[in-house]
């Protein structure tokens, strides 16, 4: 004899297996917080790493610039010397320990900065390295000749 599955009535609660339910939830839910947590945390530090990238850049132009000054202290017009300013900018680069590229142009120096940051939390999500970047400009200034009224 066949055993017949008895039929649910309709409109009563009927009983389902949902066992293991919960568990998966919760793995669910930490996977979720883990990676806001990744988001927050690494994001906050990739924009401090943006932040010394641009510090870095425009310092160096400064550097490069003033290496151009020396012939602008008394007046009249500015005397660029491009390899000056370039390997002020690049001794600069080379201290903080980031590569950059120094374009100088007239009296204006250009540096871009570019350097990894390596991720810590989103790491475990396979975003391991994000490039920041950098850029800063400088121009030469001539220097003062007589006070201002």
């Amino acid at each position: 004899m066949s055993a017949v599955a008895p039929q649910p009535v309709p409109g009563e609660w009927t009983r389902r297996d949902e066992g293991g339910f919960v568990a998966a939830t919760v793995v669910a839910l930490v996977m979720s917080l883990f990676l806001l947590a990744g988001l927050v945390y690494d994001g906050g530090l990739t924009l401090a790493a943006h932040s010394e990238a641009f510090n870095e850049a425009s310092a160096a132009a400064r550097a490069g610039a003033q290496a151009m000054r020396s012939s602008t202290r008394a007046g009249g017009a500015v005397e660029a010397d491009p390899s000056a300013a370039t390997a002020a900018a690049q001794r600069y680069l080379a201290a903080v320990g980031h590569p950059g590229t120094v374009t100088v142009s007239g009296d204006f120096v250009e540096v871009s900065v570019s350097f990894p940051y390596r991720t810590v939390i989103l790491g475990a999500a396979g975003l391991n390295d994000i490039t920041v970047t950098g850029t800063g400009r400088a121009r030469a200034e001539r220097g003062v000749t007589q006070a201002e009224p």
